[in-house]
């Protein structure tokens, strides 16, 4: 179905009232062209309507593209790179520098045509020669902006290594490097063949920038680097080994592609027969290294009964909270790039409704809470519906009294349904104002229920079948043996008048 926008539908106006003046003139004698001449113009007009329509739909199609491209995540990506003294050493065909410079100038080729993705380069132990050594050796050569592609490869061909290696101090000054003007994901690709050479802790800086969401994980890619410097980067980020030339090739194209796509992501919300029945709850998905929200989604079942598919960013590692009553978790989520994730949580609910046939209850709540607990899990109005995880509650209905009813089951699939006793109704008249009190009668003690108020000499109350004492006094009476004690009964339905004088 085509929906037309107002300028759509005047043109098929105007073409409409032609249409209508041409055959009114031919039926009036006053315009003498043949049926076949009529039906030509008639055609002619249609094709210019035809192509002014579809000039409109056009026009209008790209601007929804547009807006659409508006909230496509721009992702950027700083390669920090080692042009440290160690680079200079001979590496399978070449020296380290002249493979790792002609494999990143082959890559940054093949992304400079990728939609919505700035680069930067930074550079580090190229400034100064050692010794002496220079810790601060770490500088941003090209900052981030768009088509600049060929500047950093400029850069690159120009870099001789002379320095030393001062990794945490160069992922700290990296965190300046991404701009904060626009929302993006910030990834860096740390490419090097030495360990820290300075007195920094680059895991403790990397670890920082990620709680803080400065930047998602690092990829680390170790070139020629002795194998037993692995697990110093494992902590900094993603690491890769890349032994000899050929595989270093391989690792530059993976991380690549790990940091450009998504991956899918299946969430089964078991019941209590441990089968995907759960749905439509809102789940919410959290970097768990910076503890910010990243996604929100409602859980569906698709057309085949199957938990639907989601899209994630593959970097960060998640933790879930499935918004059931009371919620359910998954601590920790690691995606598999390429590949479909499937995770599981127990989450079988059942109902829960709490009947009143009383008009005077139509608004009124109930508190919920698990068996045992004081924290309050939902607010819930009377003759509604709503689930829960199964289990023990206890509810508070706020009647007049207070109606606690503990140990309610609730079961898988099952609707639990709670029944509030009919109230009665008392109405207190008296002659002034005053102060007091109302009270319910139980195991011979007096439990507060209300107190009266002290302007009104007339006040109806609503209240639970049961038996009740009222105290008073007026106002103007300045003695507490003048003080009132009326007692008086409620049974469902029932309207009485008690006079307190």
């Amino acid at each position: 179905m085509i929906y037309l926008k107002p300028k759509q539908i005047i043109m098929l106006n105007l073409f409409q009232y032609l249409s209508f003046l041409l055959k009114k003139l031919i039926f009036q004698n006053k315009l003498r062209i043949t049926q076949q001449r009529f039906l030509n113009i008639l055609l002619s007009g249609i094709n210019i309507i035809f192509l002014v329509l579809i000039f409109f739909t056009k026009v209008s199609f790209a601007q929804q593209i547009s807006q659409t491209n508006q909230n496509i995540t721009l992702t950027r990506i700083l390669f920090v790179f080692d042009a440290s003294q160690s680079m200079l050493s001979k590496w399978e065909t070449d020296s380290k520098i002249n493979i790792a410079k002609k494999m990143l100038v082959n890559m940054l080729d093949s992304l400079s045509n990728v939609e919505d993705l700035e680069v930067a380069l930074r550079v580090y132990g190229h400034q100064y020669s050692v010794p002496p050594q220079h810790c601060d050796d770490t500088r941003l050569e090209v900052p981030f902006s768009k088509n600049n592609f060929s500047k950093i490869k400029g850069v690159i061909n120009k870099l001789q290594p002379q320095g030393t290696t001062p990794i945490a101090r160069s992922l700290e000054s990296a965190a300046l490097d991404f701009p904060k003007s626009t929302k993006s994901r910030n990834i860096i690709i740390l490419i090097t063949d030495g360990i820290e050479a300075c007195d920094g802790d680059p895991c403790a800086v990397s670890l920082a920038l990620q709680k803080q969401g400065v930047i998602l994980k690092p990829f680390v890619i170790g070139v020629g680097l002795d194998i037993n410097f692995k697990k110093t980067f494992e902590c900094v980020g993603q690491y890769f080994d890349a032994t000899n030339e050929n595989q270093f090739k391989e690792v530059l194209r993976i991380v690549i592609s790990q940091a450009l796509n998504n991956t899918s992501l299946q969430v089964n919300l078991l019941d209590k027969s441990g089968n995907p029945t759960e749905t439509d709850v809102n789940m919410t998905f959290y970097d768990r290294q910076s503890g910010k929200i990243k996604y929100n989604f409602i859980h569906t079942l698709n057309n085949r009964g199957v938990p639907d598919t989601l899209i994630l960013d593959q970097l960060p590692a998640y933790s879930m909270v499935a918004n059931t009553i009371p919620p359910v978790f998954i601590d920790s989520i690691k995606l598999t790039p390429g590949k479909h994730t499937i995770v599981a949580t127990d989450a079988p609910q059942g109902y829960l409704i709490v009947k009143a046939n009383n008009q005077q209850y139509k608004a009124l709540n109930f508190i919920v809470r698990q068996k045992g607990k004081m924290n309050t899990i939902n607010v819930q109005n009377v003759n509604s519906t709503e689930k829960y995880i199964v289990g023990s509650y206890d509810i508070e209905v706020l009647t007049l009294p207070r109606l606690l009813i503990n140990d309610i089951d609730v079961a898988q699939s099952h609707t639990t349904t709670v029944r509030i006793p009919d109230p009665g109704m008392v109405t207190f008249m008296m002659d002034a104002a005053g102060y007091g009190s109302l009270y319910i009668e139980k195991d011979n003690k007096l439990e507060w229920v209300i107190n009266l108020d002290n302007e009104a000499t007339k006040q109806t109350y609503t209240l639970l079948p049961g038996n009740y004492q009222v105290v008073w006094r007026a106002k103007n009476v300045k003695r507490s043996m003048y003080s009132i004690n009326k007692s008086f009964s409620i049974t469902s339905e029932s309207s009485i008048p008690l006079y307190i004088k």
